[in-house]
């Protein structure tokens, strides 16, 4: 899960944390990784998902705050799923 982790954080810093994102609502793939398949699940896919349905606001760098509740939502969402294909 550290691992995992660690690429969540990287993405989000690197594909959603700048102000303009000239391939908004594109960097995300559906599939390939844990991480992308979790933020689309979590609408933490884009910055027009994460102003919908988490209130922050696009156009703006995230702030180091913001990366970091983007990364917990989906640590969360994978966690779930984990225990959940467990039982």
């Amino acid at each position: 899960m550290e691992k995992i982790r660690n690429h969540a954080e990287d993405f989000v810093s690197q594909r959603l944390a700048p102000a303009n994102l000239p391939n908004d609502g594109k960097q995300t793939p559906m599939r390939g990784h844990p991480v992308f398949i979790a933020q689309h699940a979590t609408a933490t896919c884009c910055r027009g998902c994460l102003q919908k349905w988490h209130k922050i606001r696009s156009g703006r760098e995230l702030t180091p705050r913001q990366q970091e509740y983007i990364v917990d939502v989906i640590m969360q969402w994978i966690d779930k799923e984990m225990k959940r294909v467990s039982m």
